[in-house]
């Protein structure tokens, strides 16, 4: 991350794994535990983690699965609850339903039971839909701004429709939520967000960007979601330690299907 240039290296920040010692402070944890959760530098064998920030591991994944959760699955549950406030019975709109966040949007919507339809690539709607989606839209095919359907949320992952096409199939009361922001330079999320706070305060509809704050409250949700069965990591593919460099090419093409996650070359995993 960086405003002209990247500075601020993130080598790594999902994690799954089995605490090896704790702080003279950290009670909720103790040496043998297998957690999950965010911690600096996590493509690493070993990483030193805030407490605050991990929870214990769904009893039903495997490390890998579960390093696929913290991040992805806390921004899209903070987005429906928090920011799209959504209820039983209403219509929310996924842009990006097949990617890394998309995938736990669509689930942990259908966990509420609204209706969910999701917009993603041919070749991921038989996916989208295996995973709860009511109704799944092509891109290729059909574009969701010009359809006749009116969304209570609108979470877009993608945001690569303008803001004033994006209102049109939103109600009255609607709210759309930008997580992340279009690919290219620094300057056109920016002017994005920009647009979004102009517009918003003289529209009945509210726009607003969004951005996760991982904590260990919500990961004892999606734990208790894991568990019930009631949403599940979709992982495309796995990738080494020392593979990593490849995992994040992969990545850069933007064609990821759920999550890409790194595993160790050993069996005893941490």
């Amino acid at each position: 991350m960086g405003l002209r240039k990247p500075r601020s290296a993130r080598l790594g920040v999902d994690l799954a794994g089995q605490v090896e010692a704790v702080g003279r402070n950290v009670t909720q944890f103790q040496p043998g535990d297998d957690v999950f959760g965010v911690g600096r530098g996590a493509f690493a064998e070993y990483v030193c983690a805030d407490g605050k920030k991990l929870a214990l591991k769904p009893a039903n994944l495997t490390f890998e699965q579960a390093a696929a959760v913290p991040v992805a699955a806390c921004t899209a549950l903070q987005v429906l609850r928090d920011k799209g406030r959504i209820q039983p019975g209403q219509s929310v709109l996924i842009n990006g339903a097949a990617g890394g966040v998309g995938t736990f949007a669509v689930q942990i919507a259908k966990s509420v039971g609204v209706e969910v339809t999701g917009v993603c690539s041919a070749r991921n709607v038989d996916m989208v839909r295996a995973i709860g989606a009511d109704q799944v839209v092509d891109y290729n095919q059909d574009n969701f701004t010009r359809s006749r359907e009116r969304y209570d949320l609108i979470f877009d992952a993608v945001g690569n429709h303008s803001l004033s096409a994006c209102r049109r199939v939103m109600r009255d009361k609607g709210i759309y939520v930008l997580v992340g922001g279009p690919d290219g330079r620094w300057i056109g999320p920016l002017a994005r967000l920009v647009r979004m706070m102009v517009v918003s305060p003289f529209v009945s509809q509210n726009m607003v960007p969004f951005l996760a704050s991982t904590n260990n409250a919500d990961l004892a949700i999606l734990k208790e979601l894991i568990e019930t069965r009631k949403v599940t990591p979709v992982i495309d593919r796995s990738y080494t330690l020392t593979e990593v460099p490849q995992a994040i090419r992969y990545l850069e093409e933007g064609h990821a299907r759920g999550k890409v996650v790194i595993t160790f070359e050993s069996t005893h995993q941490r």
